[in-house]
């Protein structure tokens, strides 16, 4: 995951420990699939409130 930003990098470690598929990560920020996707291979840069969606999922939903 070298290549990974450090949001991706959360997005997919969290996945794995909550066995969520990106539909489940997409349903929960109200974003699209392939935004979160994209974000997770880096050919999407977050705005302010995408990243702040994720980051309340993820902080909300342990």
């Amino acid at each position: 995951m070298n290549d990974l930003t450090k949001l991706a990098e959360e997005i997919v470690n969290y996945q794995k420990k909550h066995d969520l598929t990106d539909a489940d990560v997409a349903f929960g920020t109200h974003l699209s699939v392939e935004k979160i996707h994209n974000i997770k291979i880096n050919s999407y840069t977050p705005t302010t409130d995408d990243i702040q969606r994720i980051n309340n999922f993820m902080r909300d939903h342990k």
